[in-house]
C-alpha cells in the first residue's frame, strides 16, 4: 500500500481525542487513591491527577517547576503526516495549558505492522518531529509496539516559573471565559469520514488542529489569568466543568458567542455528530440544563487539539483580548464563572 493513498481512519474504531475514556468512567478508574496521602509522601509534587489539570507538576530544589504530560490517540485524519502533526500538537498543548514551555518529547507509537506499511508510520513520526521542531525543541526518541490499530502521541516535558503555573483550582468567581479556537472539530472530522464534508472546508479542521497553543506561555505571565485548560475529548462543557469542579464554581455560557467552525448546522442535520458527543453528555449531562440537539452537538463535541479555555479577571480582560488579537485568535467573552450555588458545579446557558 502506497503511503500517499492510505486512509488511516479506516483502520481505527475511534478518532483523535474522541478516543478518550468518558469522564465518569475515568473517575471510577482513578477512584480510591487519597490525594492527601500522595502529597504527604511526595511534597515536591505540586499537581497530580486529582485536580484534573493538564499536566503533572514537580518542584525542583532550585524552585523551578517541571511539567510532565502524555497524550496519544488513533487517527483523526487520513493523511499520515498530518496525523503525526496533529497528535504531537495536541500533546504539547498540555504544557502550554499549564503556562509552561516544552523542553523535550518522546514518541508513543502503536502500529499494525502486518497491515500497514512501516513507511506510513515513518510519515507519522516525521509529522510529529516537524511539529516539535517548529516549536523549538526535539522529539528525542520514544517507544513502539505492534498494535491492532495505529496509535501515535507524545510524552512531553516542560518547565514553568512557579508564579506562572496555572491550575484549574485557581479560577475565581467573576472571571470571564474566552476560547482561543473554534469548536466543531469532531463534527467536521466526522463529516469528512462520512464523505459529507464540503470541498471548501477540506483541510480546515486540520489547520486548526495543527495550530499550537503557544499563547498559553504568554498568558501565564498575567497574574489575573487565573486558570487555563485546553479543550479536547470531553468537549467544551466537559473541560469547563473540570475547571468549575476544581475551583468550586458554577459557570454561565453564552452559546451564541462561542466561536464555531463553519456550516455546523448543515453537518449536524446530516448526522455528522461523533459518538463521543453522546458519551460525553451521558457522563456529565446532569450538570447541564436541558439542551437542544444543536446545543448538545456543540457543547459536548469531542475536540482534538482544541483551543485554550481562559479564565481571567475582568480587570485584565482588555489586556488578554489585545494579546489574542495580536495572535489572530478569537477575543469574544463566551461566559463567566460564579460562586457555586449547590453541592456540585453546574453550567447554565444565557443568550444575553
Amino acid at each position: 500500500m502506497e503511503p500517499t493513498t492510505v486512509k488511516l481512519t479506516e483502520y481505527s474504531h475511534g478518532a483523535g481525542c474522541g478516543c478518550k475514556i468518558a469522564p465518569d468512567v475515568l473517575s471510577r478508574i482513578l477512584a480510591g487513591e487519597p490525594s492527601e496521602k500522595m502529597r504527604a509522601a511526595f511534597p515536591e509534587l505540586l499537581v497530580g491527577h486529582h485536580s484534573r489539570d493538564d499536566a503533572a507538576a514537580v518542584e525542583l530544589p532550585d524552585g523551578q517547576v517541571i511539567l510532565s504530560t502524555t497524550d496519544f490517540f488513533m487517527p483523526v485524519v487520513d493523511d499520515p503526516y498530518d496525523f503525526g502533526r496533529i497528535a504531537a500538537t495536541n500533546a504539547i498543548s498540555d504544557i502550554y495549558a499549564m503556562g509552561g514551555k516544552p523542553l523535550v518529547a518522546v514518541a508513543i507509537l502503536g502500529w499494525p505492522v502486518n497491515v500497514l506499511d512501516p513507511a506510513i508510520a515513518n510519515l507519522v513520526i516525521r509529522g510529529g518531529r516537524d511539529a516539535c521542531s517548529a516549536l523549538g525543541f526535539a522529539l528525542a526518541g520514544g517507544h513502539s509496539i505492534d498494535a491492532p490499530e495505529p496509535i501515535f502521541g507524545l510524552a512531553v516535558t516542560g518547565i514553568v516559573p512557579p508564579l506562572n503555573l496555572k491550575l484549574n483550582s485557581a479560577a475565581k468567581a467573576g472571571d470571564c471565559l474566552l476560547l482561543t479556537k473554534p469548536v466543531g472539530i469532531g463534527i467536521h472530522t466526522t463529516a469528512e469520514k462520512q464523505r459529507h464534508l464540503q470541498a471548501v472546508h477540506a483541510g480546515l479542521a486540520t489547520e486548526f488542529m495543527c495550530q499550537a497553543n503557544t499563547i498559553g506561555t504568554k498568558l501565564s505571565e498575567i497574574s489575573a489569568v487565573h486558570a487555563l485548560t485546553d479543550v479536547t475529548g470531553f468537549g467544551l462543557a466537559g473541560h469547563l466543568l473540570e475547571v468549575c469542579d476544581g475551583a468550586g464554581l458554577d459557570a454561565t455560557l453564552n452559546v451564541s458567542r462561542i466561536p464555531e467552525l463553519p456550516a455546523l448546522d448543515d453537518y449536524i442535520a446530516k448526522g455528522c455528530v461523533p459518538g463521543g458527543t453522546e458519551r460525553n453528555h451521558a457522563a456529565y449531562g446532569t450538570a447541564l440544563p436541558e439542551l437542544t440537539h444543536r446545543e448538545k452537538a456543540i457543547l459536548c463535541d469531542p475536540q482534538t487539539s482544541g483551543g485554550l479555555l481562559i479564565a481571567v479577571a475582568e480587570t485584565a480582560l482588555h489586556e488578554v483580548q489585545a494579546m489574542l488579537h495580536d495572535d489572530g485568535l478569537p477575543q469574544e467573552v463566551i461566559g463567566t464563572l460564579s460562586t457555586r450555588s449547590g453541592a456540585t458545579s453546574r453550567i447554565t446557558l444565557s443568550s444575553a
